[in-house]
């Protein structure tokens, strides 16, 4: 499991118990933890304290998703039989509204990835889905946790909504996080003695940055540390985070195919999509490019080539700082360049492309005694292997 980051847990739980409560809003890429912590809310509220949902499985027709919120949830249903899809989806948000305990207390629900309601947006008289959605919650005296991999669209939906609505970026994990992830997948505490702790900190730190803090990223690199370190892969570069990271962005790596997933799940979410992978191969080749940029290498006009770029922000795989793009996930940009292609990558260009991506991101050792652990981390890769908004 995740690393509990017990700060943010007791932010979330500070907004519900707020007079009169907020409605937190987890937004974060794929794997930055939002169900992790939801899971961790609901386990201190206990078992019938709160009503989870994962609206992302379960959210088909209005009609079936209504029967699972009815199937699963401790709290008493008293909404009328639907006739059809509109009033599946009225009796579901008078439930989410109007539910109570046992005893008559207002509940708390946790909705995760709450955006994919927008599925109900395709039957008749549901086109304003989730606006009705946010309106009924902030109006509702129950207590909601909302979470969504979709930052830009989240920010957009809440703008000017209510002042209940909080949103929280799911942060970075810290070099403290990382090193009790990797501590948990080795199954033993770590050495407190000067030298090991020094050789910890600095491996804490080299996987934190290779992985950009993202806690998926972080837990594949210390699982598959642990397990070069148990298998004896690698020889003298058994436990090298570069080996690892080159291991696990292999075609059948783990990191691999999680950005695969995030790649192709985005992708599917935005329009244009064999105009935006092109887009991706341009930037995967070269970051920073302007809209100008752009537009000439990909043979369309400037007109056409910023609706592109403003589907891929839509979706979070693009960022624009100083009308200047780049990747949003670093990670995904060397999968791209690695994997998108007509001819799977070879062994070198596996190691050249992880070291590309992990070179410039290794931390500078605290004491000069840890230069060498650096230089081995950097030689010895080997391919086989209307908002409240908080930062």
């Amino acid at each position: 499991m995740l690393t509990p980051r017990a700060n943010l847990t007791r932010r979330v739980l500070a907004a519900l118990d707020a007079s009169p409560s907020r409605i937190p809003v987890l937004v974060g890429g794929c794997g930055s933890g939002r169900t992790t912590l939801l899971q961790q809310v609901k386990d201190r509220l206990g078992r019938t304290g709160a009503l989870y949902l994962d609206v992302e499985r379960s959210a088909t027709t209005p009609e079936r998703f209504l029967q699972a919120i009815v199937a699963s949830s401790p709290f008493p249903i008293s909404e009328p039989a639907p006739a059809n899809p509109r009033a599946a989806f009225d009796a579901t948000l008078g439930f989410l509204s109007r539910a109570k305990s046992g005893s008559g207390e207002p509940v708390t629900i946790l909705l995760d990835e709450f955006l994919e309601l927008r599925t109900f947006e395709s039957f008749p008289g549901l086109r304003r889905v989730l606006y009705e959605l946010v309106d009924g919650l902030s109006a509702s005296g129950n207590r909601f946790v909302l979470t969504s991999r979709y930052v830009a669209r989240t920010l957009r939906l809440l703008r000017d909504r209510s002042s209940r609505f909080e949103v929280i970026h799911m942060p970075a994990m810290t070099t403290e996080d990382t090193l009790d992830v990797i501590a948990q997948s080795a199954g033993r505490p770590v050495d407190a003695s000067l030298g090991a702790a020094q050789d910890a900190d600095l491996l804490a730190r080299t996987v934190q940055a290779l992985a950009d803090g993202r806690p998926a990223y972080v837990r594949a690199l210390a699982e598959e540390l642990t397990a070069m370190r148990g298998q004896g892969r690698g020889g003298p570069a058994a436990g090298d985070p570069i080996s690892a990271l080159a291991a696990l962005m292999a075609a059948e790596g783990r990191l691999a195919k999680l950005c695969h997933f995030t790649y192709e799940l985005r992708l599917h979410r935005a329009r244009g999509y064999g105009a935006l992978k092109a887009i991706l191969e341009i930037l995967g080749e070269e970051e920073g490019l302007t809209l100008t940029e752009i537009s000439l290498r990909l043979r369309r006009t400037p007109g056409s080539t910023k609706d592109y770029l403003s589907w891929l922000e839509d979706v979070d795989l693009v960022t624009a700082r100083q009308k200047r793009y780049s990747y949003a996930d670093p990670l995904l940009r060397a999968w791209v360049r690695l994997h998108c292609r007509a001819t799977m990558p070879t062994e070198d260009d596996l190691a050249r492309e992880v070291h590309r991506y992990a070179l410039p991101r290794l931390p500078q050792p605290q004491d000069p005694q840890a230069a060498p652990a650096e230089a081995t981390y950097a030689m010895t890769a080997s391919p086989s292997t209307g908002i409240i908004e908080i930062d």
